[in-house]
């Protein structure tokens, strides 16, 4: 697998994480970002036509055996596991749900460690559930940058705090360092 790429998972409170985040990453910013949010099934994903209007990045929902692009933003389809592949292919699976969600942030990040390995960087953002903290384990012993919203400071702490219990090697920031991190690791 060539190049970088970006894993982020939010559930609830993560439309305003997501709107700190995104937007103020630059046009030019290199590697594609995957995202997923809890939504829920047979709803169109309103986050796509939200952040699209407010980022310099092209936002769009990720489409079966699409190849990944950088400065693209990727959202799972609401009731789709979204995976990436050997290779940078992404993947649509109407497989069970993983922690209660379908998509589910845990497959999004260990099909992204399998894929990217140490070139891979996983945020974990505000929600109220476990999905994400394996996850993003598989970030950290694949080698890659794991990274979560601050527990103290997030909307719903469970999910950055399991984050941080299950991958030692995860550091809690702020909006504004994570978006900080990004630009100064995709740069180098």
């Amino acid at each position: 697998m060539t190049g970088k790429a970006v894993v982020i998972g939010a559930s609830a409170g993560g439309v305003q994480a997501l709107s700190q985040i995104l937007p103020a990453l630059p046009g030019n910013f290199p590697c594609p970002i995957f995202v997923v949010v809890h939504v829920p099934p047979r709803r169109d994903n309103a986050l796509v036509q939200l952040l699209a209007a407010k980022c310099a990045l092209q936002v769009k929902e990720a489409e079966d055996k699409e190849m990944a692009m950088g400065g693209t933003i990727y959202f799972a389809p609401a009731d789709y596991h979204l995976l990436v592949e050997e290779g940078g292919t992404l993947a649509l699976s109407s497989e069970e749900p993983v922690n209660h969600s379908r998509p589910a942030i845990d497959v999004l990040f260990e099909s992204a460690a399998d894929a990217y390995g140490p070139a891979l960087t996983g945020i974990v953002l505000t929600g109220a559930n476990h999905d994400g903290a394996d996850g993003l384990r598989a970030v950290g012993a694949a080698g890659g940058i794991a990274l979560v919203e601050n527990p103290v400071t997030a909307e719903v702490s469970t999910m950055p705090s399991a984050a941080l219990a299950a991958c030692p090697s995860a550091r809690a920031m702020s909006f504004a360092d994570i978006v900080s991190q990004l630009r100064d690791w995709a740069a180098a």
